[in-house]
């Protein structure tokens, strides 16, 4: 079931044929290690992440948000975010064209 959090959308362990159907494992991969970074999407980014834990700040939002090993989350193109990566991140990712 996939949730909205400040224009997030957060699927949790999504179905294997959904991962397949989106040709998640031909995506591109990122990772980095434990850091606290300033990120702008510059189109709409869809991610799977396979290993780690980021607590995300949306700009002009108070509170934060969660996403870890197993979750699908598309961030809306133009968004600003803070990404604080608590736990080493590898993620596979696809930008919209």
């Amino acid at each position: 079931m996939a949730t909205n959090a400040f224009g997030v959308k957060v699927e949790k362990n999504p179905a294997q044929s959904k991962l397949t159907e989106l040709g998640v494992t031909a995506w591109p991969k990122w990772s980095c290690g434990p850091s606290k970074f300033p990120w702008s999407f510059t189109a709409t980014e869809t991610m799977y992440l396979l290993e780690g834990k980021v607590i995300v700040q949306v700009d002009g939002h108070e509170g934060s948000f969660t996403i870890g090993a197993g979750d699908l989350a598309v961030f809306p193109k133009d968004m600003k975010v803070t990404w604080d990566v608590i736990e080493a991140v590898n993620k596979h990712y696809s930008l919209e064209k």
